[in-house]
């Protein structure tokens, strides 16, 4: 009797917990999966350097190819820094929840609550939400050129003018998104990067991620490369807050990790990442969030790329409010894209399905081969996991 109840209460832990005694897939099976949809790519668009890092169920495989550097012919590796683009805007949405975890800002007010020579300018009309969503009326992709100096940017903000009002559309947008990390920065009261790299990076468990990289790591910074010709990212406004960061595909995997397990942090760090998981508007299929854009899972391979289409980053489009907004659904895939003149990136995750990949390049490649093999990889490796 007793040997009975023993055999029936094992077959259902097994039941009920077959994916404690599920076998992890081996690098290889892994790197099969990674060079047939990624290699193809190197020689197409000429990539003289890739990384790509996979976690899943909390396992990480990396898979690189190529060179940081033709100079020195050095080797892409796990720590490989690369320009990151505009992936950095999640690391700009995680400090804005930070601030608000702290109770140093709110996501409702209003610019010059934080910036007071903002004060009765039409961007004070809109709140540091609608900064963070490209929903604050209509700011263009880059900043103009003659946008040089701190009191031009505050010229610039101070004399702006909407298009649209405030959280009607969605104009992708750096001087917006970048106008919410700077205020961040004023209601932490620390300058933009040295939050970055003294709090928020160290509280993530990020040591290989950088605004300014420092000395002894410049060896680890890959040259992005731009015609043939070797080439980093310049100065610009605002850059930090926009597209500065640089990462390895080991820090970048650590990050995707605290995506899908926001549970395992401690607070304020935990709402911080929280936050921008949080849906605020819908243009189709595209759910904008801060510095992530969401998707219901499952999704179809065609829609991502509508949703990280040029249209989609140079136009603008229309939104409908989330009435309620509230954090997406286990059941979602979150990605970004970035990209600097020399790099290509892209970042997505799954956290029902407990994957994310991470893609780094040295060279500015098509969004939609990025994705493409991002998402082939992914169900690929879904369907593979399961079938083991």
């Amino acid at each position: 009797m007793i040997a009975s109840r023993m055999l029936f209460l094992l077959a259902g832990l097994l039941s009920c917990n077959s994916s404690i005694w599920a076998k992890s897939l081996s690098e290889q099976q892994v790197k099969e999966i990674v060079d047939q949809q990624f290699k193809p790519l190197l020689d197409q668009y000429k990539i003289p350097g890739l990384a790509v890092g996979v976690t899943l169920d909390g396992k990480h495989y990396f898979i690189n190819y190529g060179l940081a550097s033709k100079s020195n012919e050095q080797a892409v590796s796990n720590n490989t820094l690369f320009e990151l683009g505009s992936v950095s805007k999640t690391f700009n949405a995680t400090l804005a929840g930070y601030a608000q975890a702290k109770g140093q800002l709110l996501l409702s007010d209003h610019p010059a609550k934080y910036f007071p020579e903002l004060k009765n300018t039409a961007v004070n009309k809109a709140t540091i939400l609608s900064l963070g969503t490209y929903t604050a009326g209509g700011f263009p992709l880059q900043f103009p050129d003659e946008v040089v100096t701190q009191q031009d940017m505050l010229q610039y903000f101070q004399t702006w003018q909407p298009k649209t009002n405030v959280g009607t559309a969605r104009q992708y947008s750096n001087p917006s998104i970048g106008l919410m990390g700077y205020i961040t920065a004023l209601a932490l009261k620390r300058p933009y990067s040295e939050l970055l790299e003294k709090t928020l990076f160290p509280q993530l468990g990020l040591s290989q991620s950088f605004v300014q990289v420092p000395e002894q790591q410049m060896s680890q910074y890959a040259w992005g490369y731009k015609n043939d010709q070797p080439i980093r990212v310049s100065a610009g406004m605002l850059d930090a807050e926009a597209y500065g960061v640089k990462s390895s595909s080991s820090d970048m995997l650590k990050f995707l990790d605290i995506q899908i397990h926001p549970q395992k942090l401690k607070q304020p760090l935990r709402a911080a990442v929280e936050t921008t998981h949080v849906g605020y508007f819908k243009v189709g299929a595209m759910t904008q969030g801060l510095g992530w854009e969401q998707y219901a899972y499952p999704v179809k391979l065609e829609t991502l790329l509508q949703g990280n289409s040029s249209k989609m980053a140079l136009e603008s489009h229309i939104v409908t409010p989330i009435k309620q907004p509230k954090r997406a659904p286990a059941a979602t895939l979150f990605n970004k894209t970035g990209s600097s003149n020399g790099f290509g990136a892209y970042a997505a995750f799954i956290p029902q399905q407990k994957i994310g990949i991470v893609m780094l390049a040295n060279t500015n490649f098509p969004n939609e081969a990025r994705i493409t093999a991002s998402y082939h990889v992914m169900q690929q490796l879904l369907q593979k996991n399961t079938a083991q």
